[in-house]
């Protein structure tokens, strides 16, 4: 977990540093390498993963603080995204509020709250502790 943390944690960014202030509600990425120096909130609306019809397409998301993700917030696919092909290298503790829905795979340098009614279709690597309040884990492929 760790040799995988710092590989993608390494990998130079291909879009500019703290897009949209780290603020990803409502917003949608593209395949790519983004780096954020501080913390990463989906606070507002979907945050959305668009492959632009590759079944290959790669997405980075470099957080050097704390991702947090509000209560009720979803991150969608369109465009062949795939959440086996989605990196979360996050520094800091990953919280995804109730009823939230994430993608992707997390390799996070401390721990992960995922807080009742909370769902993930990725894959959980943390280093210190990882906490499920009910919540729904659906694995995928690595």
């Amino acid at each position: 977990m760790e040799d995988a943390y710092y590989d993608v944690a390494k990998l130079t960014p291909t879009t500019p540093d703290n897009l949209y202030g780290g603020l990803l509600g409502s917003q949608t990425l593209t395949s790519g390498v983004y780096l954020f120096e501080s913390n990463v909130a989906i606070s507002a609306g979907e945050l959305t993963f668009d492959g632009e019809n590759d079944p290959d397409a790669v997405f980075v998301i470099q957080v050097k603080g704390n991702l947090l993700q509000s209560l009720g917030t979803n991150v969608k696919l369109i465009g062949m995204a795939k959440a086996e092909n989605i990196y979360w290298s996050v520094g800091g503790a990953v919280t995804v509020g109730a009823g939230a829905h994430l993608e992707g795979i997390l390799l996070v340098k401390t721990a992960v709250t995922f807080v009742t009614g909370a769902s993930l279709n990725g894959r959980i690597f943390a280093q210190t502790a990882v906490t499920l309040g009910k919540a729904t884990i659906t694995q995928t492929p690595l």
